[in-house]
């Protein structure tokens, strides 16, 4: 295995969204010899162009995973060692509504991937996961957890973390996996209505809306500072102990929804005003123990809740509101919650 003394060539997928981003600039602060290479590939469907630094050791092309013909010319050109599939649409509760979309982006994109890491040799295959593959489990949810995903996007994680598992036994292709859930931090798209709650409490304050939550809002999350995740998943390929495991990572420290909210209104200096929908189906209670990513990776302290919202409205201030962005291909409607059905002027 190269040690980051060495010059060494990656692929990293969905590099210009939120989580890419910031594994980006890490790979960059880790490679030593200054030689690097990171092809960046996105769609750009939920990133941003301008959140990728101005680098000469990032290549970047805009394409997506599901695309098998660009995937493989991109490994026929280059001979990567690594590959960091972060890529996803990670919005867990309306995944029932767009299965179809769902398990092409999420599952057969990273078949793609796998297959061409199988045959060009790739050296480690990074995966993010999510701990959505263990459902409603106790918590805190642990690796040793029997996984059992609630929901589409949970399924199709655990079977990409499977089929990895398929494919180093059967190919000898080694792996990192990684569980993180519910990160937050800059360069989030705050303007997805459909996911990352603190995003979209954020850019609802600066438009002078309602702060939406289903349900009572006592459902219980551990919300993820993102330089506290970002820096493991750059340096699995280089973590001997790392090789073919699986590593939850995040925050440690639960709170409810209402709590968050509380909070993100706090760092606005504004009072919280609340709109309380229909509850939704999803898991009431998540977050995860974390030894074995810090027995193996060694983190050092974990931001506070509140100075990780503050780093982030900080961001979020500078780069303003942003327009929501409306899903207009939902597969199902029923028991689709009203809140996110299309309007006419939506449509």
């Amino acid at each position: 295995m190269k040690d980051t003394a060495q010059p060494f060539t990656c692929l990293l997928t969905g590099g210009a969204g939120f989580i890419g981003a910031h594994v980006v600039r890490e790979i960059l602060a880790i490679d030593e010899s200054g030689q690097a290479s990171v092809l960046v590939l996105d769609d750009l469907t939920g990133g941003f162009i301008e959140n990728l630094p101005d680098d000469p050791r990032i290549q970047f092309v805009e394409g997506s995973v599901t695309d098998v013909r660009l995937v493989d010319r991109l490994f026929d050109e280059h001979s990567f060692d690594f590959v960091y599939h972060i890529a996803a649409y990670a919005a867990e509760g309306l995944s029932h509504f767009i299965r179809r979309f769902n398990y092409t982006n999420n599952l057969i994109g990273s078949v793609n991937l796998i297959n061409a890491s199988v045959r060009h040799e790739v050296r480690r295959f990074v995966f993010t996961s999510s701990i959505a593959v263990y459902g409603s489990a106790q918590v805190p949810m642990a690796e040793s957890t029997v996984p059992s995903p609630e929901d589409p996007y949970g399924i199709s994680k655990l079977a990409v973390e499977l089929d990895l598992k398929s494919a180093h036994e059967m190919f000898g292709l080694d792996y990192t996996i990684f569980r993180p859930h519910n990160v937050y931090g800059e360069f989030q798209n705050i303007g997805d209505r459909y996911r990352n709650v603190v995003g979209i409490f954020m850019n609802r304050i600066m438009r002078n809306e309602s702060l939406p939550i289903f349900g009572t809002g006592e459902q219980t999350r551990a919300f993820s500072y993102i330089g506290d995740v970002a820096p493991g998943i750059a340096r699995a390929p280089f973590v001997r102990e790392s090789r073919n495991e699986i590593f939850n990572v995040g925050a440690d420290q639960p709170v409810s929804v209402n709590e968050l909210a509380t909070t993100v209104a706090d760092a606005f200096g504004v009072s919280p005003v609340l709109d309380f929908l229909p509850a939704r189906e999803e898991v009431v209670a998540a977050w995860a123990d974390h030894s074995r990513f810090r027995n193996v990776f060694r983190p050092g302290g974990e931001v506070s809740l509140e100075d990780g919202i503050g780093r982030m409205a900080t961001w979020a201030k500078e780069v303003g509101p942003r327009s929501s962005t409306e899903f207009s291909n939902i597969e199902v409607t029923r028991n689709l919650p009203e809140s996110w059905k299309l309007t006419s002027d939506d449509a």
